[in-house]
């Protein structure tokens, strides 16, 4: 599977959680590979809730969204976020409120997996964020689900 997500502002997601750290590009692609599939996930559980409700067209409601974000306060570009949603479900509409909802959510997600990836280099008294660490992370969650 191709990854959809540009790489760039995940690469910014992570620095603003990395401070002083630098972040390798395999960082920024594996993290953007795990919001990708974290994406995918959210738009196939929404197109059941939405299914459940004979709907074709996923709402952001269908993503627990009470509120949506400003789109122009977002990191993560709508666009890719869209084929995102899409690379599970087929038949399915996804409105822009939606796709906002998701991203906010994708952003936020990968707020929290960049801040405990630079905690985890901090740990390993290394000066670059690396790809490892984004791993490490998920690898660690696992045991808190």
């Amino acid at each position: 599977m191709s990854v959809e997500l540009p790489f760039a502002p995940v690469d910014s997601l992570i620095r603003r959680n990395a401070g002083d750290l630098r972040v390798s590009a395999e960082a920024a692609e594996e993290l953007a590979r795990r919001i990708q599939d974290r994406g995918a996930d959210l738009a196939a559980d929404a197109a059941e809730v939405a299914t459940a409700d004979g709907r074709k067209t996923l709402m952001a409601s269908d993503f627990g969204a009470d509120e949506v974000a400003d789109k122009d306060e977002l990191e993560l570009p709508i666009a890719p976020v869209d084929r995102i949603a899409r690379l599970d479900i087929d038949d399915y509409r996804v409105a822009m409120e939606a796709r906002v909802a998701l991203a906010a959510q994708l952003e936020a997600y990968a707020e929290t997996v960049a801040a405990a990836a630079a905690e985890l280099a901090r740990h390993a008294e290394r000066r670059t964020v690396k790809a490892e660490d984004v791993e490490a992370y998920f690898e660690l969650a696992r045991f808190f689900e």
